[in-house]
């Protein structure tokens, strides 16, 4: 039964006088007849009086507003947040960090999080379709026209107010959490999807495990790694009718059971190594010795991708420094003789630009195809990167590497290397053509850690001196966007009376965990010693906790950079978010030049370390 209808006046009559009506409308209209028929000094009076208190009350209301703490503003702006366009069902809001390190005040003081709850400083939270929801939040658009510097003033938090173990815990939380998510609901699968508490298969080969397995032995979780150690040595299997690619494969479980046997010494890891990588090898028994970018690991059978013969020039010259060391440790040479093929035909080939090489190969025949495009983004990246840590990994010994490295980075500065607009961020570009197109892919920030590591081994000074320009730049595509999160691609501004120096335009605003720039900012921290780096990866690493971070478990990739009220998560928590993000944020924080040294090991690209090779008489 609904209640009668309230009116919102009474109308009452009156002998000889009419109706009298107190309607809102009449009051109205009433009010504004008394108002008109005021002459106009004493409406001026009026309003120069109201204008008068207004200024006499400020002072006490912004006095107030000051005095309110940060739990008062959190809770004075929360709401509801809806999505202004529908979304797909899984994406849900992300959740806020939960660190259980204790949090370094000024001085010699520590607060925990559970202190500064009952002091009212606690992040604001709501819940929102069943998620978490952080409302506080450390970054801001950046606003057109700022300078690098304010801009770096806005968003550093600062990890020198942290102590060291307080850093290190922070990483561990985070893994922990991630581990979490994926032993609860992708136990033994390939990806953990934490929105829908369910997994993802690739190879069906537990790539998330593998390619974490070092990251817990570095990180000191001893429980973590034996539950992982005896899934290897129980479970897992590779003698599956199954597709994977090489390249893949390689860097992630050939290059992770390798790095964790060395690191352990258990010969166990070396055993499944070995079973892998001969299951590998029938992917180059081509007509060109240049491999096939597929292979049945069951059947022994290999194939390029569907729609073409070719490979791609990164994953046919990024699988060298595991073959290597796994000829080393089983003293034999048809893994290494096979990798040292492709890298002997690659280095004569025609079609390079100053050193620069296209993106794709031909298996049949073993020339470059779609030539005359140059990046140092996707399909091309980690060639570069093979060059010089092969150089390494073998002593320093191959001169043929070393000239192509130096090569190709002098290319890079006379076809790639520009500058933005207004503030002037050094940038690799991309060349298609003769044509320039100022691009650059995430991936791309592996270079400043590839140049300072080769300036560390004695390549020239002014590699590091590029290093740390490239260094700010990749650093600026994180704190430019709202999130302060870096998005998958960005175009730099060149015109003169550019406002701001970074354009995302919306199919590449997603953020997928990548590791390129926490590896670089590693590499910068560990020859400088200069803790801006630790600081910038420390906002890193507490924006990945406020914008990724699944409460029930595991972190997910991200549509939307841009936006810090709707990020559209994508449900997919990639391998390398423990393989390498969380490894090198582990490393970066670390004072120990000795943990995982730079003059002892050498970093596959996904972040496994492997020996420098002994000197040998």
């Amino acid at each position: 039964m609904h209640p009668p209808s309230r009116k919102d006046y009474i109308s009452i009559s009156l002998a000889g006088q009419g109706t009298y009506n107190n309607g809102k409308q009449w009051r109205r209209q009433s009010c504004w007849r008394k108002w008109k028929q005021l002459s106009r000094l004493q409406r001026s009076l009026i309003l120069l009086f109201l204008f008068m208190c207004g200024i006499a009350s400020y002072p006490a209301v912004t006095e107030h507003l000051r005095g309110l703490t940060d739990g008062e503003r959190s809770t004075e702006s929360n709401s509801v947040l809806r999505p202004i366009f529908p979304q797909k069902k899984l994406s849900n809001k992300r959740g806020p960090p939960i660190l259980q390190n204790r949090l370094q005040k000024k001085g010699n003081g520590t607060v925990t999080v559970e202190e500064k709850k009952e002091k009212g400083e606690a992040e604001g939270v709501i819940s929102w379709r069943g998620a978490v929801v952080d409302t506080d939040k450390d970054t801001e658009e950046a606003k057109d026209g700022e300078s690098k510097d304010h801009l770096l003033a806005n968003h550093k938090s600062g990890s020198s107010n942290q102590s060291e173990a307080s850093l290190l815990e922070a990483v561990k939380d985070a893994f922990r959490h991630a581990w979490q998510g994926y032993k609860d609901f992708a136990w033994g699968h390939d990806e953990l999807r934490p929105l829908s508490k369910s997994y993802s298969e690739w190879f069906g080969l537990g790539l998330t495990l593998i390619d974490a397995l070092d990251t817990m032995w570095i990180l000191g979780l001893k429980e973590e790694f034996e539950e992982a150690r005896t899934w290897v040595a129980t479970e897992l299997t590779f003698n599956k009718n199954v597709d994977v690619n090489l390249f893949e494969s390689t860097i992630r479980i050939l290059g992770g059971l390798l790095s964790t046997y060395h690191l352990t010494g258990d010969t166990m890891f070396l055993d499944k190594a070995k079973d892998i990588g001969s299951r590998l090898m029938p992917a180059f028994n081509t007509p060109s010795k240049i491999p096939y970018s597929d292979v049945n690991i069951g059947k022994g059978t290999a194939h390029p991708p569907r729609w073409t013969s070719d490979s791609t020039v990164a994953e046919v010259t990024s699988i060298q420094l595991e073959f290597r060391e796994l000829s080393r440790l089983t003293q034999d040479p048809q893994y290494q003789d096979a990798v040292a093929e492709v890298m002997k035909q690659v280095h004569k080939l025609d079609g390079k630009l100053d050193g620069l090489v296209p993106m794709f190969i031909n298996t049949n025949n073993g020339q470059f195809t779609h030539q005359g495009i140059f990046t140092l983004g996707a399909r091309a990246d980690s060639y570069y990167e093979y060059l010089l840590k092969q150089w390494i990994q073998g002593g320093k010994k191959e001169d043929q590497l070393l000239e192509d490295y130096v090569q190709a980075i002098e290319g890079v500065k006379k076809n790639l290397l520009q500058k933005s607009s207004p503030n002037g961020l050094t940038f690799v570009g991309e060349l298609s053509h003769g044509q320039f197109s100022p691009k650059m892919d995430h991936l791309v920030c592996f270079l400043p850690g590839t140049l300072a590591l080769g300036a560390h081994h004695g390549l020239p000074a002014d590699h590091m001196d590029l290093a740390k320009q490239l260094m700010e730049t990749c650093y600026q595509m994180y704190i430019q966007m709202e999130t302060g999160l870096s998005p998958e691609i960005v175009h730099f501004n060149m015109h003169e009376g550019s406002i701001r120096d970074i354009d995302v335009k919306l199919a590449d605003r997603h953020n997928l965990l990548r590791p390129e720039t926490v590896e670089s900012l590693f590499y910068m921290y560990r020859f400088t010693k200069d803790h801006k780096y630790q600081d910038w990866g420390w906002n890193i690493l507490q924006n990945f906790n406020k914008y990724t971070k699944v409460s029930s478990g595991g972190y997910t990739s991200i549509n939307n950079v841009r936006d810090p009220d709707y990020t559209s998560p994508r449900d997919k928590m990639e391998s390398f978010f423990l393989g390498e993000t969380l490894k090198y944020l582990y490393l970066l924080f670390s004072d120990d030049p000795s943990l995982i040294s730079l003059d002892e090991y050498v970093f596959n690209t996904e972040a496994h370390p492997l020996p420098i090779w002994p000197s040998t008489a």
